[in-house]
């Protein structure tokens, strides 16, 4: 499967950009240099919208600020998040290039998914809801709601929305982040967090979010102060 998702961005990205790869087309069959073929490499894993996919771990991009995008692309880029198909596609491309790309993805919004079904029991969400909701401020949690908006479609100008996502992809996110081989600028508050965070906390809180509806509104919210410090949200 890999192996295959591999050959399908690599091919993408030799459409996009002839003379990126040792066999790319002569200058004369150039494809048009147009966004939708920058990003022929995402949509076969993001949808041409960035509407995500069924894969669990395809997730949405469409809609989420533009910074946020920004910083993933850089990220995998340069070694901050691991996952081979997107390092080798991003690997030569330079900051311009990607952050077109990640407004390009910002200003879409296609319909969300209907709401997963929830494979946990009713306690569990509960649980999940007061986390998302009040966070456990006795265990230095701050609710996810502080920073990713009271409707948990984002906050401008670079944290992500929580809706619209599989519950293994939230949860494996959460993971990544707890043990470090998902990182961000320093400080590091997604790891600070997660760390505070039981293997029961982060099934609950991905099984609650991936349960909710589509919000009323997709608009990440305005720029709000946080509940601790964040080295990829600007001050």
């Amino acid at each position: 499967m890999r192996n295959r998702i591999v050959r399908v961005v690599i091919s993408a990205l030799a459409l996009a950009l002839p003379g990126a790869l040792p066999h790319a087309a002569p200058p004369d069959e150039r494809a048009p240099d147009t966004m939708q073929a920058r990003v022929m490499g995402c949509a076969a894993c993001h949808g041409a919208h960035g509407e995500g996919t069924d894969n669990d771990y395809f997730p949405r991009l469409a809609g989420k600020p533009a910074g946020y995008l920004y910083n993933q692309l850089i990220a995998f880029r340069d070694g901050g998040r691991s996952y081979p198909p997107m390092n080798y596609l991003l690997a030569y491309l330079p900051d311009a290039y990607l952050k077109q790309i990640a407004d390009f993805f910002a200003q879409q919004h296609p319909p969300y998914p209907p709401p997963a079904t929830p494979k946990v029991d009713a306690a569990m969400l509960a649980l999940g809801k007061s986390l998302v909701t009040n966070g456990a401020p006795e265990r230095n949690v701050p609710a996810c709601a502080a920073c990713h908006g009271a409707s948990l479609t984002g906050m401008q100008p670079a944290i992500p929305g929580l809706l619209g996502l599989h519950a293994e992809y939230v949860s494996a996110q959460l993971g990544a982040f707890r043990y470090g081989t998902r990182r961000a600028a320093s400080p590091d508050c997604m790891h600070d967090i997660a760390s505070h965070l039981a293997e029961r906390d982060i099934t609950a809180i991905a099984a609650w979010l991936a349960a909710q509806p589509a919000p009323a509104d997709p608009t990440p919210s305005a720029p709000a102060p946080l509940p601790l410090a964040c080295g990829s949200v600007p001050h």
